[in-house]
């Protein structure tokens, strides 16, 4: 495939380009350990999780991106630990862990048990040290969807009286976390969620109907909430969504694909950006993306398994580029993994070596589809 240079991308999100999240070091997850045994302290553990993402940064570029995360290295769930420093929101041992495919994560849950809002975010300040050592790279911040909130918290009774004050409430408190992260210098902001695989299968849709919830009501208002969270968002902040069927110790947790919700998907949602899973027959075809009606959205296809090590065939990869080219220009396409490496501490099934070279893999594929 040859394109010209035109095609280039020089900002956000780049042409080769990732999701967010790294296996975690060695000596980060011993660090943990040692916090949880008293050996250390939180001062110690946070200046080793400094030092791990100055590692990870200069990583990042040395693989040629353009973009860098601090990995999530400070997280050990991707949603959970962000929506637990939201006002009303708190994070319990819960009698079960997620379901994924043939594997369970740890027992851990969020209940409301009070007013959803933002006095401060703890978050904030893992975004400032990640753009002081950015240097000349991007420095992206990925944090949940308001639906996750939506989809994952138990509600004690009382609180809410519809899941419409649900929703005006977190477009609140996400209006004014947006805001906190921009005014901290925050120009390109990820919003992932897992929510809108829900509405994917005819199971999934079934799950809503068994709590009482109309799909189709239900997505409008997932659509609401990204699109009022970010509705106040400066002109010059690039705001992507990633959507994901679950990543879990390179498992899943469900299937289906965006043929559902692609109206609402492609050509209801204000977002700049979509990282799309891809990577795989779980997700479906490219004939969804007939619905993207804009031309300064920007799809992010992630053909690139982040779940095992085996890399894939480039001229498979580029083929079929080409073949979602048919649906959206391909000055609007862009490269990355399918998902982050590491969606909860415990991490994907490869080596940090192995993640490196699907990273540079990206950047190789990017290269020869869009120079």
């Amino acid at each position: 495939m040859t394109v010209s240079a035109e095609t280039k991308n020089t900002h956000a999100p780049f042409r080769a380009d990732h999701v967010g999240s790294f296996l975690r070091p060695k000596r980060l997850k011993e660090a943990r350990a040692q916090l949880a045994k008293g050996e250390i302290t939180s001062e110690q553990l946070r200046q080793i999780e400094d030092e791990e993402i100055i590692k990870l940064v200069e990583q990042q570029k040395k693989a040629g991106l353009q973009s860098v995360t601090d990995g999530e290295f400070r997280r050990a769930w991707w949603h959970f630990d962000f929506l637990e420093g939201l006002d009303g929101v708190e994070g319990y041992t819960a009698d079960q862990g997620l379901q994924f495919t043939g594997v369970e994560t740890k027992k851990r849950g969020i209940k409301v048990t009070g007013k959803i809002g933002f006095s401060d975010h703890y978050m904030i300040d893992h975004y400032k040290f990640l753009h002081h050592i950015a240097g000349d790279a991007v420095a992206k911040f990925a944090i949940p969807s308001p639906n996750m909130l939506f989809f994952r918290a138990d509600f004690e009774e009382g609180i809410y009286e519809s899941d419409e004050a649900i929703i005006d409430d977190l477009v609140a408190a996400y209006q004014e976390v947006i805001q906190a992260l921009y005014d901290e210098g925050c120009r390109y902001l990820q919003l992932d969620d897992t929510s809108w695989a829900t509405f994917f299968s005819e199971k999934g849709r079934n799950s809503l109907i068994e709590k009482g919830r109309d799909p189709e009501k239900t997505a409008q208002l997932c659509a609401r909430a990204i699109n009022e969270s970010i509705a106040k968002r400066p002109g010059d902040m690039l705001v992507t969504m990633h959507i994901c069927r679950g990543n879990f110790q390179s498992t899943y947790m469900s299937s289906g694909g965006y043929e559902a919700v692609s109206e609402t998907i492609f050509g209801g949602l204000q977002v700049d950006g979509l990282f799309l899973e891809f990577d795989d027959d779980r997700s479906g075809g490219f004939e969804p993306l007939r619905h993207v009606n804009r031309n300064d959205l920007y799809i992010v296809l992630g053909l690139i398994t982040s779940k095992f090590s085996d890399l894939e065939d480039p001229e498979a990869v580029k083929a079929r580029i080409g073949e979602a080219a048919e649906y959206v220009p391909l000055n609007q396409l862009c490269l990355s993994p399918q998902c982050g490496f590491a969606s909860t501490e415990e991490g994907n099934l490869l080596s940090e070596e192995q993640q490196w070279e699907k990273i540079r893999h990206v950047v190789r594929i990017a290269e020869d589809v869009w120079n």
